[in-house]
């Protein structure tokens, strides 16, 4: 079986596959970013049994004080065990739970107190998302590989490495102080040439995709940090950026992040566009061999053209959404679309936007051309 399995798959592909996987346990055993102190506990599921909402106070919308709770631990040492724990409201919606009996929760132990059941009051934490979480990671799993097979499975391998790079090396780089637009570009390269060479193999269309993209990004990094500037963008739009410099990261370059942030937004789509190039390049010339560098790179332009258009409105599409409800209260105020784009938040945006845009209209012909060069070589009727 393993040798039919060899026989069938690319040995190339194979062995890059397994050097992917190396890489992947190295980047799960590194150590994590530096913490500023110790947790000081630890959390457990728990099940709501009872609720006792008689301390909250509603002010207009939002709750606001202590909802006691009877909870059952459901893991760990104290496992069947009931105590009462406390969920703090302070009004403010994006972080405040409303726990009801059923709910699966997670509750915080206090490490080295004494704990004892039915008299230890917890403090209630999150909703417990961990089983749906993992429920949809793996009914995505599944379908990726019923549908792409072999690509499938090299697609997941290239999903759970881009995971391990963005947590294990580029968050720890940017809190230690690392240059985080030129940290995340480099970051950007390294996935997408993983990213490409998994999924299309050691090709000839791999290699026209990755001068494309890497070409389109690099494009992109140095547009983000001219108007970065012109716009005035400090970065301070990204959501938990105060409480980062109130917890000791006070010399945070923002803007750098911003823009280290934009690309890394914008790569996917990039990185999308210059495959589907290089992919007609590569179809174009396994049915007509024998094309010169220039009718290649000519059909890559009518592909571009074709999908840039699209490609653009999905980022204007995906960056609005984002900022849906604060363009709706622009709209009930009646604020004039000039003060619109000077908000720091739609500006912000309007950069993200236009700087992914641009990466996307110059990646189309510099995967063309590429392309056209690459595969008008003597070999183009094996590529």
């Amino acid at each position: 079986m393993i040798k039919s399995f060899w026989q069938k798959s690319n040995r190339k592909e194979l062995i890059f596959l397994l050097i992917t996987s190396l890489f992947c346990v190295v980047l799960w055993f590194l150590p994590p970013a530096k913490k500023l102190a110790s947790p000081g506990g630890y959390t457990l599921a728990a099940k709501v049994v009872h609720t006792d909402n008689s301390a909250l106070i509603k002010h207009g919308l939002l709750w606001y004080g202590s909802q006691y709770l009877t909870v059952e631990i459901l893991s760990g040492e104290f496992a069947g065990k009931i105590f009462p724990a406390v969920n703090e409201l302070r009004a403010s919606p994006e972080l405040d739970k409303l726990f009801v009996q059923g709910n699966r929760i997670r509750v915080i132990i206090s490490s080295g107190a004494e704990i004892i059941p039915k008299k230890t009051v917890l403090t209630a934490g999150n909703y417990d998302r961990s089983i749906w979480s993992f429920v949809l990671f793996g009914g995505f799993c599944l379908l990726l590989i019923i549908f792409g097979k072999w690509t499938g499975i090299k697609a997941l391998f290239s999903f759970v490495f881009s995971c391990l790079v963005i947590f294990k090396l580029v968050i720890p780089f940017l809190i230690a102080g690392v240059p985080a637009a030129w940290t995340i570009f480099a970051s950007v390269i390294i996935l997408t040439a993983v990213i490409i060479l998994l999924v299309a193999g050691v090709t000839r269309k791999a290699l026209a995709a990755l001068i494309g993209a890497g070409s389109g990004v690099f494009s992109g990094l140095l547009m983000a940090h001219l108007f970065g500037k012109l716009l005035h963008i400090n970065g301070a739009s990204m959501p938990f950026v105060q409480t980062l410099l109130y917890n000791g990261y006070e010399n945070l370059d923002l803007a750098d992040i911003f823009i280290g942030a934009l690309i890394l937004s914008c790569s996917g789509a990039v990185m999308d566009l210059a495959m589907d190039i290089a992919a007609a390049a590569e179809e174009l010339v396994r049915f007509s061999p024998g094309l010169s560098a220039r009718e290649i790179t000519s059909s890559g332009f009518r592909v571009g053209r074709s999908v840039v258009g699209t490609m653009t409105t999905t980022l204007l599409l995906a960056y609005s959404g984002g900022f849906l409800t604060l363009l709706m209260m622009f709209a009930v105020q009646g604020t004039d679309w000039v003060d619109v784009i000077n908000h720091p938040l739609v500006a912000a945006e309007i950069v993200k936007t236009m700087i992914g845009s641009f990466s996307l209209v110059l990646v189309a012909p510099l995967t063309a051309v590429a392309s056209g060069v690459i595969f008008s070589s003597k070999k183009s009727a094996q590529p």
